[in-house]
């Protein structure tokens, strides 16, 4: 059964390349009709013996995410892996993330009223997973464990009420590691009870685990 989704007329392309890559993928874009997107600095993980050997097993990345109409998407994307030769290994991966509403500025408008079906989902999901800093790795492992493939790392900082201490009476915020890994369908569940059981998630503080839709992938072999 194929699934599907309520879209609005906006979605969340999320474009993943080697450091110094992602000025390019939004000059790309621009060209194309996108008015702008963030940059965020990650790096990759691989668990092949031989990169581990010659050092290579962690790799910078840069993260670009960009908000977009649903009617220019295919041309961006198809642009991009075109321009960065995404078919070809260590190239890069692009998704796209169905978005439910959306508030922007100049000519994105709030969508309050989204529109029923329309696109077909593919055999991929998009795992968030959310930890201190330093978890990351051990993340990475367990998914691994499970039939993930690979992942990327983005440092972030987070607060909550589990999740601040005190210094001299000011708030400090641990600073965070945000894991995404794109997944195939049937791997999905084992990867996430896998990730909830070691990691503990279910106890206060210990991390997040959410799942996306993924519409569209380039770049994944």
């Amino acid at each position: 059964m194929i699934n599907q989704s309520i879209l609005t007329d906006y979605q969340l392309i999320v474009v993943i390349v080697n450091f110094g890559t992602g000025s390019k993928v939004l000059r790309i874009s621009k060209e194309e009709g996108v008015h702008g997107g963030t940059i965020v600095l990650g790096h990759g993980t691989h668990r092949q013996p031989i990169l581990e050997f010659l050092e290579l097993a962690e790799t910078k990345k840069e993260i670009v995410l960009m908000i977009a109409p649903r009617k220019i998407v295919n041309p961006v994307l198809e642009t991009l892996e075109h321009r960065l030769k995404l078919h070809k290994p260590n190239h890069g991966i692009a998704f796209v993330i169905p978005v439910s509403q959306f508030l922007g500025e100049g000519k994105y408008e709030y969508q309050i009223a989204p529109k029923e079906g329309g696109q077909n989902m593919t055999t991929y999901k998009a795992i968030f997973i959310i930890v201190d800093k330093g978890k990351g790795e051990s993340v990475v492992d367990v998914a691994t464990d499970a039939g993930a493939k690979g992942a990327t790392i983005i440092n972030a900082r987070g607060s909550g009420i589990h999740e601040t201490s005190k210094l001299f009476n000011m708030d400090i915020e641990p600073e965070k590691e945000i894991v995404i890994i794109l997944s195939q369908d049937d791997v999905v569940k084992p990867i996430v009870e896998n990730l909830c059981q070691t990691l503990n998630i279910d106890e206060p503080g210990n991390g997040i685990i959410f799942v996306q839709e993924v519409h569209q992938t380039y770049g994944i072999r």
